[in-house]
């Protein structure tokens, strides 16, 4: 049954979208994406580990997960608990003994273990839980979003970047890149929540408002919030205008993060 468990959400569909970025920023270098597709399916796993975790009852509450029944639906919270505890842990197993050399292997371990940690993924979680209902700063906003969701998008893209063997300029720029995307997605994200529909999305929507978060909508409103995504992509674009035609493909996926609400 755990196993049925993890596979559940892990296999559900979704956008895959950090592995893709992990991809597609190390083919800005290279040409056999062989070497990072183990890496990239490390990024799948601790992503899904997150969202199993937050649809729990006492975290997220939410009953849909891409497009099914959550996995605490399907399987009961003490199951989901340990299938996101055995796909937060196949994460580091996958880096661990996947073809690199152990100096890179072990830079990759601990950039995950920093980014899913208490102070990345968990600092977001755990800032946004105790948010709700509160009128926070705009500085706390952009806390909860940047370690919540841009840090884990962000990761994708130097891991991509990392495998690649990318010099110090290129990690610098794919990182500034990197931000400006990520941010540009929870700003969307936050958007659809609000105009939105769960059979596009896969997920609850709504659930922002009623439970009172913090969200770009509700501190800057909708329309700001448009103009604020848009802009983001804009230099995000521009970034990448560097790369020429190699980055055409990633050009395409950051464009969708902005039009996959209209």
């Amino acid at each position: 049954d755990i196993h049925k468990a993890l596979r559940h959400t892990l296999f559900a569909g979704g956008k895959k979208l950090r592995p893709y970025l992990a991809i597609q920023t190390y083919l800005l270098f290279k040409n056999d994406i062989e070497t990072i597709k183990p890496v990239a399916a490390s990024l799948e796993t601790l992503h899904t580990y997150t969202l199993i975790h937050d649809d729990l009852p006492e975290v997220d509450n939410d009953d849909m997960r891409r497009g099914k029944k959550s996995c605490h639906v399907m399987y009961g919270s003490d199951l989901a608990l340990m299938a996101g505890d055995s796909l937060l842990c196949y994460s580091f197993q996958i880096l661990a003994t996947c073809d690199l050399s152990d100096s890179l292997k072990l830079k990759l371990i601990k950039e995950m273990a920093e980014c899913a940690g208490d102070r990345g993924l968990i600092a977001g979680q755990y800032v946004d839980i105790i948010s709700e209902t509160k009128t926070v700063p705009k500085k706390t906003l952009k806390y909860i979003h940047h370690n919540k969701t841009a840090k884990l998008l962000l990761l994708a893209i130097r891991f991509g970047a990392l495998v690649a063997k990318a010099g110090k300029d290129d990690l610098a720029r794919l990182e500034k890149y990197g931000e400006k995307m990520g941010l540009a997605f929870q700003i969307v994200d936050d958007i659809l929540d609000i105009e939105g529909s769960s059979g596009t999305l896969g997920k609850s929507i709504g659930k922002d408002i009623e439970e009172g978060k913090a969200t770009f909508p509700s501190i800057y409103g909708l329309d700001e919030s448009k103009e604020m995504a848009r802009n983001l992509i804009d230099e995000a674009l521009k970034i990448l205008d560097y790369y020429g035609e190699k980055a055409q493909t990633l050009k395409l996926l950051t464009e969708f993060i902005y039009k996959r609400k209209f």
